[in-house]
């Protein structure tokens, strides 16, 4: 039997493993929505009690995986070579499921997420490990932007003030022309609950997530923040199971109830600079 390795984390960090969790538990499954050897191997390297501290795994991230896996890989047909930019990296293997052999691709991730990273995924020549807060601009240093540049950022923007939010999608913008975002944001009413203590099980308590945007709002903000922005779009969880997966197309229609959900935005933005 192979030896676990123990990993320490607390606060956001931790949260790579609560997704890892997830993931590779959906792509254990002989009718997974993701296929994900990598966070199987991962998973099972690491000596850590995910049950205790999260509960029994759900397709959620795996789901949310799956839908930036289906934006990024027809982009990147369409931009051989091109970068991709993935804040807040974690343990995600995205790199590993996409991978076309032409793709440059920037992890960044806070030194401590970064190092942990580094035990399990090693960058290469093509796959680049910064370790900087999304918040430290100088990682786009680290970004050629030539051919091409999508941002990605899942489970990230929730943590952040909107201030900060606003001011990473800005320089973003502002730095690189013709770029490509795209993150999940969650609606107000679940941003309070972290911020009064959402405690996932008795052993663990989710990090404060103080950035919330109901779904209704999303197209409004976020086209606000730059006369850049060509398209605000928000991208159907497509993935769900079960009861979820019944429920959540049609609370994404209905006035009402559609704030209640989460959601995946996808922006577009002009090339042409000042």
């Amino acid at each position: 039997m192979t030896k676990r390795a123990p990993v320490n984390l607390t606060g956001i960090p931790e949260t790579m493993l609560w997704t890892l969790h997830n993931r590779a538990s959906e792509a254990k499954r002989p009718d997974a929505i993701l296929r994900d050897p990598d966070a199987i191997r991962i998973y099972e390297s690491v000596r850590y009690d995910f049950e205790r501290s999260f509960g029994k795994p759900d397709g959620s991230h795996a789901m949310r995986s799956r839908v930036f896996d289906d934006a990024i890989r027809p982009w990147m047909a369409k931009h051989p070579g091109g970068t991709i930019v993935e804040l807040a990296a974690g343990l995600e293997t995205e790199f590993q499921r996409c991978d076309d052999g032409k793709v440059r691709w920037v992890c960044v991730d806070v030194p401590e997420a970064i190092a942990v990273r580094e035990r399990f995924l090693k960058a290469n020549e093509r796959c680049k490990h910064v370790s900087k807060s999304a918040l430290d601009f100088s990682w786009m240093d680290e970004v050629d932007g030539s051919r091409g540049v999508f941002v990605t950022a899942q489970g990230l923007l929730m943590y952040f003030h909107e201030r900060d939010v606003r001011r990473l999608f800005r320089a973003i913008v502002e730095r690189f022309p013709g770029v490509e975002l795209m993150f999940d944001v969650i609606p107000r009413w679940f941003s309070k609950k972290t911020l009064a203590g959402l405690r996932k099980t008795k052993h663990y308590t989710a990090p404060p997530m103080p950035w919330g945007v109901n779904r209704s709002e999303v197209k409004r903000l976020i086209g606000s923040w730059s006369p850049r922005i060509t398209s605000v779009e928000q991208v159907s969880f497509g993935y769900f199971r079960g009861v979820p997966g019944l429920l959540l197309p049609v609370f994404s229609k209905v006035p009402m109830l559609r704030d209640v959900i989460p959601s995946i935005v996808r922006v577009q933005t002009s090339r042409w600079t000042s």
